[in-house]
C-alpha cells in the first residue's frame, strides 16, 4: 500500500468515526433522559443500560484508532447490547418505556447500526 492510499485509508477511518459517533449522539441525547427517570426499583437496570451507552463511545473511538476489524466486531456487540435494553425496557410485562419511546430510538440507533455496518464491509473489503 503506498503512502497515498494509506493517508485517504485513514481520513475515510476518520470520518467514518466522526459521522458515526455524531449519529450515535442523537439516540444518547434521546435515550438517557428517558433511561435515567426510570423507577427506582429498576435502579441497576438503569445504572447497567446507562453504563453500556456511556461505554458505546469508547467501542466506536478504540475501533477507529486501532483499525482492526475485531474493534469494529466489539463495537457492534455494544450496538446489540443496547437494543436488549431497548427491548427489555419496553416489555409489555414491565412497559418501563412506551411503544413510541421505543420505537423513536430504536430507529436512531438502527442508523447507527447501518453506519457501523458500511465501515465494518469496507474494512472487510481492505482486509482482502
Amino acid at each position: 500500500m503506498s503512502a497515498a492510499e494509506a493517508a485517504r485509508e485513514a481520513h475515510e477511518t476518520s470520518t467514518d468515526q466522526l459521522a458515526i459517533v455524531e449519529r450515535y449522539e442523537r439516540f444518547a441525547d434521546y435515550i438517557y433522559p428517558i433511561w435515567m427517570g426510570l423507577p427506582r426499583a429498576h435502579y441497576v437496570l438503569r445504572d447497567r443500560a446507562i453504563g453500556a451507552l456511556l461505554d458505546q463511545v469508547g467501542l466506536f473511538n478504540v475501533a477507529g484508532k486501532s483499525g482492526v476489524l475485531t474493534k469494529l466486531y466489539a463495537a457492534d456487540a455494544g450496538l446489540a447490547t443496547l437494543r436488549f435494553y431497548l427491548r427489555f425496557c419496553a416489555d409489555n410485562r414491565r412497559k418501563l418505556i412506551s411503544t413510541h419511546q421505543h420505537q423513536v430510538a430504536a430507529v436512531h440507533l438502527a442508523e447507527t447500526g447501518r453506519m457501523l455496518g458500511a465501515w465494518i464491509r469496507r474494512a472487510q473489503a481492505a482486509k482482502r
